[in-house]
């Protein structure tokens, strides 16, 4: 399941019935009322990769958790738009028939857990020094993991090798995690490629409205020096529209501005050669590798602030969290640790092209992935930064991605000064 599904609108989830409904009372939504049995819900098909890897890891837990544990899955796809699991959620909330555990976007973890829908998992979370800082500062909200990441994910550059050769560019120049490129480097290599295929030279995604443009974009603005919010998460004023944010918004709108990129992209563009350069994870390696073998194409880590010359890139994706309204936490705390656990992390990475969350799982995969993968690992490692930890999360995401949309229409908001400081006291009433 690609990440921009994985990502999606959450907005609609938290905004309103979900920080207001679910106690802590009521039933969970578990069809069994043997103390033992628990029901999971996750937000995809049983058809999907991820689908299959859970299959067997619902079938691995029923016999090996050794406590006469059984669990049962719903798969319950999410649409496009974000509807199916939420909308399933939704109503859950307002009868408190929420399942003993469920799937959650990680970033949502704090407004979950302060309404009340989450119950802390620390006590059933083991080896939590494994886990990758990004995972626990994801899950964590007022000193409490309530949320246990079950992967990883990064964005990178991927590219087409024998266009880039095609348009004269030396492959061996290329940065590498080692040595990443700037904004300026990106952009001369862009107009090499624009200006020889008399078409924009990358897809970023800029089509997709949904928390992509919160996830792939904001690690510029870190890079930059900038960031959403100051660092107690009071205030967005004079952060998000600092220098730095004002420096990483100047190169995302000069993506349109310069005709690099574009707002209107063809589908699969880059999949089927229209766009030498495509901003993307490594969901797309699995399409590529299974529906596009004739691309032969490699990835480069994402740009960095000529300024800082930090190498930032994101982090974060779906999680297991435990409802505050189920009566069997001790078995849906096991099932949350199976679930968490280095060979079924490293399952789900293996099955779903995904990073894993997990330090030692990351070290057993880095000698078994692709070129293209390692790269992800590497800069993973390297400058993962989580999303911040916000009660009002869903509606902030929301306006940052209005913020890269309308830093790109150039004409409108030449002003990038002014854009952020816009935005950022449209913030700033969200925030403590």
């Amino acid at each position: 399941m690609k990440l921009v599904k994985k990502l999606g609108v959450t907005a609609l989830l938290l905004s309103s019935v979900l920080l207001t409904a679910c106690g802590n009372g009521g039933n969970s939504a578990s069809s069994d009322s043997d103390p033992n049995t628990v029901t999971l819900w996750v937000q995809y098909s049983e058809e999907s990769a991820e689908g299959q890897v859970m299959s067997q890891s619902i079938k691995d837990f029923n016999e090996k958790n050794g406590k006469g544990y059984t669990a049962k899955v719903e798969y319950i796809p999410r649409s496009g738009s974000g509807g199916g699991y939420e909308d399933k959620v939704n109503a859950a909330l307002t009868t408190n028939t929420l399942p003993d555990v469920l799937t959650l976007d990680g970033p949502n973890t704090a407004a979950y857990a302060k309404s009340g829908i989450l119950a802390p998992i620390d006590d059933y979370v083991t080896n939590k020094d494994d886990l990758l800082q990004s995972i626990i500062d994801e899950g964590t909200y007022d000193g409490k993991l309530y949320s246990l990441g079950y992967s990883e994910s990064g964005v990178g550059i991927f590219y087409n090798k024998k266009m880039l050769k095609e348009a004269g560019v030396d492959l061996s120049t290329l940065p590498t995690v080692e040595k990443p490129w700037t904004y300026d480097q990106y952009n001369q290599l862009f107009k090499t490629l624009t200006d020889y295929y008399k078409k924009p030279a990358i897809d970023v995604g800029f089509d997709d409205h949904s928390e992509w443009l919160m996830y792939a974009f904001t690690p510029f603005v870190w890079s930059s020096g900038g960031d959403v919010v100051n660092a107690d998460g009071t205030k967005s004023s004079g952060t998000f529209d600092n220098a730095g944010s004002v420096e990483a918004f100047t190169f995302i709108q000069g993506l349109i501005k310069n005709e690099y990129s574009t707002i209107t992209p063809e589908k699969n563009g880059f999949q089927t050669g229209v766009y030498p350069l495509k901003m993307t994870g490594s969901w797309t390696m699995q399409e590529l590798d299974s529906q596009y073998k004739d691309i032969e194409y490699g990835v480069l880590p994402l740009p960095m602030s000529p300024k800082t010359k930090k190498l930032v890139s994101p982090t974060g994706s779906w999680a297991y969290g435990m409802s505050a309204t189920t009566k069997k936490k001790e078995a849906a705390g096991a099932l949350i640790d199976f679930l968490g656990s280095d060979q079924e992390v490293y399952d789900m990475s293996v099955g779903n092209s995904v990073l894993p969350s997990r330090k030692s799982t990351s070290e057993r995969l880095s000698s078994e992935v692709s070129e293209q993968m390692k790269v992800l690992l590497e800069q993973n490692a390297a400058s993962g930064h989580a999303r911040p930890v916000l009660v009002k999360y869903p509606q902030i995401s929301r306006i940052v991605q209005n913020t890269v949309t309308e830093a790109t229409y150039v004409d409108q908001n030449s002003d990038i000064q002014a854009l952020l400081k816009q935005k950022a006291q449209e913030i700033d009433p969200l925030l403590p």
